[in-house]
């Protein structure tokens, strides 16, 4: 073991000392919190009934609204409210119109989707401007406060369609689950966050379901104290408040944020004021941690990288039309500056295309002139979508209507009418490219990079791309960081 990864055992020995000693936001010793609280669960109103004014500051964050003000945003005015709603993304595109809630039947009768809702805290009616009553008992509190809670996609009396308990007619069941309330627990985030964009591990690639109970190898902060790790909670980083469910922190390509006031970073957090052993190391300060600490990314299940909307297919095995989708293992990060800071493509402008006539669906800022920006890993997701010709706006898919039919040109215009108001849109295809931030799965400091990863002829970085003309250390990046 070199000096420099002893140096990164003994942080990772000060943090169990100073964090986890009782600094953690989880509360795993009170699962049961509500056993006594109420007789029978009727729904949402029976939490409201003592929880009102959480469910009023829920209706507000990002995981009800889902959209909200863009500050970090660069082409977007400040009180403009964007999100997962009013976007469009080169995974499933739009969650809007007929995405929003309802079955998709094959042939045969099999349910290839129930919409985009599946994923949305609320029992199926679209967010509204104002936390009307209706609007707070649409608030699907078990969703993320009782892990043993399922639900599924029932027809109402009227028409439509509503997300219901699968024990909703079974009294005595529900009430158990329902008193076994607790914090989110990582398996209650990752019912969500590692299956989004269609898959296990699909769109971010450095959220496995693997996170649920990792091995020490997998996640140093993750993994339980038995196996050597910190037994951290999604929550542990990013909630300070468990009664204000503003969830701190923002990938690069999140349009809103909850807590602008707050930056979440390694440094901030829990690995305050210490320096290495080997001074070298801490001459590197305009690296982000997860730059060396992160040296690969979808280590247990494989994540998209390539994803043509274009290219649509009959899969036997599925029983649906499906994209053309490139999945790939061990993934190495693409690296950038990033100030915090991020371009991206708003619906309804035109499309910005970088030097390569690709579309930049997101793009982090700073440069190396830039005091703020360092450089930081990235998944650079590439795609495959519809421009509209007249316009140059990026279009979305109806793409759960699209895996029963595949007609993919009708999907497009579906789309376009749902979300512009257009009809019969003419449309091309064209390459899009999306930076992701790489934050989780940090394995043991062992596995961090050392300096030959990026001071080597063929190493990692691209050090032209990053504003250098040539490799600033070559061959001796122990003698200096980035600069």
């Amino acid at each position: 073991m070199t000096a420099s990864q002893r140096a990164l055992v003994w942080v990772l020995g000060w943090v169990l000392a100073g964090c986890a000693a009782g600094a953690f936001a989880h509360d795993p010793e009170k699962p049961n919190r509500h056993a006594e609280r109420f007789e029978h669960y009727e729904g949402t109103k029976t939490c409201l009934e003592c929880h009102e004014a959480e469910a009023l500051t829920f209706f507000d964050s990002q995981h009800y609204k889902w959209r909200g003000g863009t500050p970090d945003l660069v082409n977007t005015e400040e009180m403009e409210k964007l999100g997962k709603l009013s976007m469009v993304n080169d995974f499933c595109t739009n969650p809007g119109g007929s995405q929003w809630i309802g079955q998709v039947l094959n042939e045969e009768g099999k349910v290839l989707a129930k919409g985009c809702s599946g994923c949305h805290a609320g029992l199926g009616k679209l967010p509204g401007p104002e936390p009307t009553r209706e609007q707070l008992e649409n608030i699907d509190c078990l969703m993320c406060h009782a892990s043993g809670y399922r639900r599924d996609l029932y027809a109402t009396e009227e028409g439509g369609w509503e997300w219901r308990p699968i024990l909703y007619q079974n009294q005595e069941g529900l009430d158990s689950v329902s008193k076994r309330i607790s914090l989110p627990d990582r398996a209650i985030c990752l019912r969500c966050h590692s299956s989004s964009g269609g898959g296990p591990n699909f769109k971010r690639g450095d959220i496995e379901y693997a996170l649920k109970d990792p091995d020490y190898e997998h996640d140093v902060h993750m993994a339980s104290v038995k196996e050597g790790g910190q037994d951290m909670w999604c929550i542990d980083c990013h909630i300070d408040d468990e009664h204000t469910h503003r969830v701190i922190g923002r990938g690069v390509d999140m349009a809103a944020t909850d807590r602008p006031d707050r930056e979440l970073s390694c440094a901030g957090q829990c690995h305050q004021d210490f320096a290495h052993d080997e001074p070298d190391i801490d001459r590197h300060g305009r690296l982000t941690c997860p730059t060396c600490h992160i040296p690969e990314f979808a280590r247990d299940d494989p994540t998209d990288m390539f994803r043509d909307w274009s290219n649509i297919s009959y899969n036997e095995e599925k029983g649906k039309y499906v994209y053309y989708q490139d999945l790939e293992y061990d993934v190495e990060p693409v690296y950038a500056w990033f100030n915090g800071s991020s371009f991206a493509q708003v619906p309804g402008r035109p499309v910005q295309r970088n030097a390569e006539g690709k579309i930049t669906m997101v793009l982090p800022q700073g440069d190396r002139n830039d005091p703020a920006a360092r450089i930081a890993p990235f998944k650079l997701h590439r795609g495959k979508l519809p421009v509209l010709t007249e316009q140059q706006w990026i279009a979305p898919i109806t793409t759960e209507e699209l895996y029963h039919h595949g007609d993919v040109d009708k999907a497009v215009r579906d789309g376009t009418r749902s979300l512009y108001g257009l009809e019969d849109a003419e449309f091309e295809w064209e390459e899009t490219i999306r930076y992701m931030g790489i934050y989780h799965a940090v394995p043991p400091a062992e596995d961090a990079l050392d300096c030959g990863d990026c001071h080597s002829p063929g190493g990692r970085m691209d050090w032209q791309a990053l504003g250098y003309e040539e490799d600033p250390y070559p061959e001796q990046g122990r003698d200096g960081g980035a600069s």
